[in-house]
């Protein structure tokens, strides 16, 4: 059997979408990570958050090997993933005005902390209202999104604005509208979306940034070890003490 020419067309299609990224936005990358290492040295918090498939880049940086420790992931039921039956109900809570506001209120983010805001199209309410209330409540917001969306879709919020008019910082995925990189004669819709591959690329670049920041200024990057090498456990509870006060999925 040969080689499959629609798979190695997928993957050069990622491939290229990670070297525009890799070029066109390294400064808005270099200043998130900036922003990171900043509020790790001050003391403050991390959060990230992402609606439907935009929450597997958040939950990739959460909790994980190589990962920054004091990540956490903000959570709004319904809309963390597609275990929510039905799957087309976390659809529907993304339009919910208010949402966002109530999860706020409610979470331990405050002044002072980043939240970095995942959503791809950045045009429903849910992301738009957490950039704003996060924003008004003192966080230093980063949204991560395709800036296409804004340029040529409708906003779904009452404002009319996206994602990307409510944040500190913007880091554009260059996802094309619709999410699916491939077409075929006799596959009658698009298909093959790389927006995961390329957002969580995005994720863990600027994490990287952040701890290249953090051990030039002399601060050990708090970072998490497989818990499947040897030792790894051990560190990893260190770690969770040393910064108990800023990791909020253990309790």
């Amino acid at each position: 059997m040969s080689d499959s020419k629609l798979a190695g067309q997928f993957f050069d299609a990622a491939i290229g979408l990670l070297q525009r990224v890799r070029d066109e936005e390294a400064a808005s990358i270099d200043a998130a990570g900036t922003a990171i290492a900043d509020t790790v040295e001050a003391g403050g918090r991390l959060f990230a958050f992402g609606a439907g498939h935009s929450s597997l880049a958040a939950q990739d940086v959460v909790y994980r090997a190589g990962g920054l420790a004091l990540m956490n992931l903000l959570t709004v039921p319904g809309v963390v993933g597609v275990d929510v039956m039905p799957a087309t109900l976390g659809s529907a809570l993304e339009r919910v005005d208010g949402l966002a506001s109530a999860v706020l209120d409610t979470s331990p983010a405050t002044a002072g902390d980043v939240l970095v805001i995942i959503s791809l199209s950045g045009r429903n309410a849910l992301p738009v209202e957490m950039a704003q209330n996060a924003r008004a409540l003192g966080l230093k917001v980063i949204g991560v999104t395709s800036v296409a969306y804004a340029e040529s879709t409708r906003s779904r919020h009452a404002s009319g604005g996206f994602l990307r008019d409510h944040c500190d910082i913007v880091l554009d995925s260059k996802i094309a509208i619709g999410d699916a990189e491939l077409t075929a004669p006799g596959i009658e819709a698009p298909f093959a979306p790389a927006s995961t591959v390329v957002t969580s690329a995005i994720m863990q670049a600027m994490l990287a940034s952040a701890a290249e920041r953090l051990v030039s200024r002399g601060i050990e990057p708090p970072l998490l070890r497989s818990g499947n090498v040897d030792g790894g456990h051990e560190w990893n509870g260190r770690v969770m003490t040393e910064y108990r006060d800023r990791i909020f999925y253990r309790h």
